[in-house]
């Protein structure tokens, strides 16, 4: 997540009441994830395990809870909790902001799209030219949807992140400020969710075309002209190469990548990243031809046993 205004060390210091470490104008642009930061951007991290990724990662500031030494280059906000403090600040420079209509005045709406009764519109979304929106869906704030797209009934695009921090009162929820990005011809079956990144976008391509009852989690990317099929569930932090087909009922692991051109076969757990150009089946998943020979091979042990 970008501010629209560039920040100093000072002022983020100031505004999460938190020491710094380097210069007081060091310049923030911003703030995201690990797996997405970019020089200028805060990331944070509360836990020793993660203190090196990211202390060395793209990211220039780092919120952390902990005193360390401060890599060349980059500057350090030390605080109690930076948990809390990543949400004060996307809760301070994306604030929600309550919708009046269920077209927001600040929507923008290309040329020949139809809008269908019934439809949520949230603040700043851009919609193309062409697009159909069927009955009832939900298109949360900052949503960006290309040109020939149709969405069918009661999808919603921009629900918050699945994101939790487990503390002795509860569940502590860290607060989305992402967007969720479709690009050109993309279809949306009824009754998809959409979750927006936690800090950058969830990205569907251009020309993929998704089933009735898919779930995409935050900040997935998923590539150009791929087929899922119905009720798959897809991770947060996944990458979903250009021409993969995914079929019914797969689910997947959260950070895992899913190469170019393959195949998964339905019912199968996408436990951990697989190569592009290949087929894949079961849970843990293997390539479909090994995976049928064991069952093959299973079938004719029980069969001889059962025998003797």
């Amino acid at each position: 997540m970008k501010f629209k205004k560039v920040q100093t060390l000072q002022q983020i210091a100031t505004l999460i009441d938190a020491k710094f470490i380097g210069d007081a104008v060091f310049s923030i642009s911003g703030i995201n994830e690990i797996h997405v930061v970019e020089s200028g951007d805060i990331v944070f991290v509360d836990h020793p395990k993660y203190y090196d990724k990211a202390l060395n990662s793209a990211a220039t500031t780092i919120l952390i809870n902990k005193e360390v030494e401060c890599p060349e280059g980059k500057s350090l906000l030390i605080s109690e909790d930076p948990f809390r403090d990543f949400n004060k600040i996307t809760n301070h420079f994306n604030p929600f902001i309550a919708s009046k209509e269920s077209i927001a005045d600040t929507a923008v709406i290309g040329e020949g799209t139809i809008i269908q009764p019934n439809v949520f519109i949230g603040n700043n979304v851009v919609i193309g030219k062409n697009c159909v929106i069927h009955p009832n869906v939900t298109i949360y704030d900052d949503s960006i949807i290309g040109n020939n797209v149709t969405i069918h009934a009661n999808t919603v695009l921009g629900a918050d992140a699945f994101y939790y921090k487990n503390r002795a009162t509860g569940f502590d929820k860290l607060i989305s400020g992402g967007r969720v990005v479709l690009e050109d011809d993309v279809d949306l079956g009824a009754s998809c969710t959409i979750d927006k990144g936690v800090t950058g976008d969830t990205t569907i391509g251009k020309g993929t075309k998704i089933d009735n009852q898919v779930h995409v989690g935050h900040d997935t990317r998923i590539g150009k002209k791929c087929l899922i099929a119905s009720q798959t569930g897809i991770a947060g932090c996944v990458v979903i190469e250009d021409e993969v087909t995914i079929w019914g009922q797969v689910g997947t692991n959260s950070g895992i990548t899913i190469g170019k051109g393959a195949v998964i076969l339905g019912q199968t757990g996408v436990t951990k990243s697989v190569a592009g150009g290949k087929s894949y089946f079961g849970t843990p998943i293997s390539e479909s031809r090994e995976k049928l020979k064991e069952l093959a091979e299973i079938k004719r042990f029980l069969k001889e046993r059962k025998k003797s």
